[in-house]
């Protein structure tokens, strides 16, 4: 199917007056439905001068890159505002070869044992390509980034979330932070985890950090206290690198000093953010 795109007739006060323009580099987008509606979110992304108060303060110790996992929506988002592969399809075709397995196996004949192996061989090979993509996709976001290392969320926790969920997405979970940590390791990349306990429900502000299980509402994230409005996804990429800067400063780890930044659009260790601009 395909659909129009109708912008507003008043884009006055939308973000269509502010982002829908030639200033600003129209990037991915994806489709929702939520509650019978659908909305399309658009990235868009501009190169911006920081202000000298919100620039980086580069050291040995470098930078973190944040990244948050889904089962729905994108597969993975960045503290960088990076939107990385499709969960509802990545859904949709292990559903697919799930289906088609149970009527083959209903069957019961050799032919349908051996159809069964063929697209299982076929879909764990697409999977396995899916995953492979993805992942060196986040490498390449922390090398151009200048990252140093790259924060997911603890597996276990992620387990616990969706428990109820697919064995196949904790599959997918742990195949894909094993294939950031192999393709990290060769530019000299750290990979480390944080418990994602309450990621999605905090403010990620710099000088808020709010907490509340109102602030988000499906994609959307909306600060009760401050008004901060961004991505829901992206806010908890941000909140999982933070927390890993966090862990190293209280842990005294060697490569923690107060020069450690997030490589969020930009964050930096003295809680001042450089935003990366997203459209919903």
């Amino acid at each position: 199917m395909t659909a129009e795109y109708v912008t507003p007739v008043n884009e006055e006060g939308t973000p269509f007056e502010h982002y829908w323009t030639d200033e600003w580099e129209k990037a991915e987008a994806t489709l929702h439905k939520r509650d019978g509606t659908y909305y399309l979110h658009v990235a868009v992304k501009k190169d911006v001068e920081p202000d000298s108060d919100s620039c980086d303060e580069q050291s040995e110790n470098g930078v973190v890159l944040g990244v948050d996992l889904n089962v729905d929506g994108y597969v993975a988002v960045t503290s960088t505002g990076a939107f990385f592969g499709n969960a509802d399809s990545l859904n949709h075709r292990r559903n697919e070869y799930e289906r088609r397995r149970g009527n083959l196996q209903q069957t019961g004949t050799r032919s349908a044992h051996l159809t069964i192996k063929s697209i299982g061989s076929r879909f764990a090979r697409w999977s396995a390509d899916y995953l492979h993509r993805i992942s060196k996709a986040i490498v390449q976001e922390a090398v151009k980034n200048d990252c140093t290392a790259i924060a997911f969320e603890n597996l276990k926790h992620i387990r616990k979330r969706i428990s109820n969920a697919s064995k196949f997405q904790q599959w997918a979970f742990k195949e894909l932070q094993r294939h950031v940590e192999y393709k990290a390791e060769e530019y000299g990349i750290a990979v480390d985890d944080v418990n994602p306990a309450y990621t999605s429900q905090r403010c990620s502000h710099s000088e808020c950090g709010f907490t509340h299980e109102d602030n988000r509402d499906g994609d959307d994230f909306e600060c009760l206290k401050c008004g901060k409005q961004l991505h829901s996804d992206y806010n908890a990429a941000r909140n999982i690198g933070w927390r890993l800067i966090q862990h190293w400063l209280k842990s005294g780890a060697g490569r923690a000093t107060s020069q450690l930044a997030l490589k969020s659009g930009t964050l930096n260790a003295n809680g001042r953010f450089r935003p990366t601009e997203l459209l919903g």
